[in-house]
């Protein structure tokens, strides 16, 4: 039976935060990964120890990782930032849920729901009040049962895709 615990990362989690990261990247980017080369592949790694050390320090972004036992299973994480404030938003406090995974052995037991329930509740207890996310067609009816809703006329601009 899974014996399952919620842990939450920070940078004395370094290594284990970075070696979940690039399973993460690993499997969500698979395809553009077979074109890259290993030092390419290394300086993503670089800039992801970067950006934890800056936000770690600054508690501008919260991880946590699920275990059966000593078996990473899955992990989630969340960036907080502000927003100019509106009516929707007076303080602008806004969070980005981001990299939920679970491995694929533990999928459709719950844990995904487990995860962005535990990072939600970070949220709401840092004062944030909004939550973006990009979801892949697998995870939607989660986000939606989770309270999330699709927002009509948003756009991304893909600067590497510019002239």
């Amino acid at each position: 039976m899974e014996n399952l615990f919620i842990k939450s990362l920070g940078i004395n989690d370094l290594e284990e935060l970075l070696k979940i990261r690039m399973e993460v990247l690993s499997n969500v980017f698979a395809l553009e990964k077979k074109d890259m080369s290993k030092e390419d592949w290394e300086a993503i790694r670089r800039e992801n120890e970067i950006y934890y050390r800056e936000e770690l320090e600054k508690n501008g972004h919260f991880a946590i990782a699920i275990y059966d036992g000593e078996n990473f299973v899955g992990s989630g994480g969340l960036c907080l930032y502000k927003e100019l404030p509106s009516p929707d938003n007076m303080s602008g406090k806004c969070a980005y849920l981001m990299n939920i995974y679970v491995r694929k052995e533990y999928r459709r037991r719950g844990i995904a729901a487990k995860i962005c329930n535990k990072l939600i509740d970070k949220a709401k207890r840092e004062g944030i009040k909004k939550i973006y996310l990009e979801s892949s067609e697998m995870a939607v009816n989660l986000y939606k049962s989770l309270g999330f809703e699709e927002m009509n006329g948003y756009f991304k601009l893909n600067m590497l895709k510019c002239n």
